[in-house]
């Protein structure tokens, strides 16, 4: 019965574990950008002003058990304000039509995040490197923190943002391959007011 008791117990506390520590994502102290081919020679690169999300981590194995996040969609900027009009047109995000983006968790193992992304109401299965997870640590109002960073890839036209224009040299205005950048600073829930 004792060994019964302590079995539980342990049970219990690994449960917990699994479980993690609430974060939400502060967005003062996070950004969500991208990079794209332009013309085939450069890249232009691109964030979006306003999102939000949440996450759930164990802090001594530094594995997630949940991750949500929203971007808002209209607030695409790549510094250039007649781009980012065309951006948000039908031929592009179509904004008015599909005002957010969403990702979220599927699994964690090791350095790779498996995750829904959606865009555009296409859901695709994006598999991310995760980098840099630190903390937590108290910052100096008495709040504890994790920031990490989640990097990965994917073709556009898999969400049905298919524009482009042939260059007169046979190249393309815009590639296809889109890289993702999310650099993430999170507050954990039970500390924030």
């Amino acid at each position: 019965m004792k060994l019964f008791k302590t079995l539980a117990f342990l049970a219990i506390l690994g449960l917990g574990s699994l479980q993690g520590a609430n974060y939400i994502v502060d967005s003062t102290h996070s950004s969500v950008g991208f990079k794209v081919k332009h013309m085939m020679i450069s890249n232009v690169k691109g964030s979006f002003g306003s999102f939000s999300g949440n996450f759930s981590i164990d802090e001594k194995t530094k594995i997630f058990s949940s991750l949500k996040g929203v971007v808002d969609v209209s607030t695409i900027t790549t510094k250039e304000k007649k781009r980012d009009s065309h951006l948000k047109s039908a031929d592009f995000f179509d904004v008015a039509k599909y005002p957010t983006m969403q990702l979220e968790l599927l699994e964690h193992k090791v350095s790779k995040l498996r995750v829904k992304l959606t865009i555009k109401n296409v859901t695709k299965i994006v598999i991310m490197d995760v980098t840099e997870i630190n903390g937590p640590l108290k910052d100096p109002w008495g709040y504890t923190r994790m920031a990490f960073e989640l990097h990965g890839k994917i073709n556009r036209k898999d969400f049905n943002i298919n524009f482009n224009q042939l260059l007169e040299t046979g190249g393309l205005l815009v590639g296809d391959s889109v890289k993702i950048d999310l650099v993430l600073e999170g507050t954990r829930q039970k500390d924030t007011k």
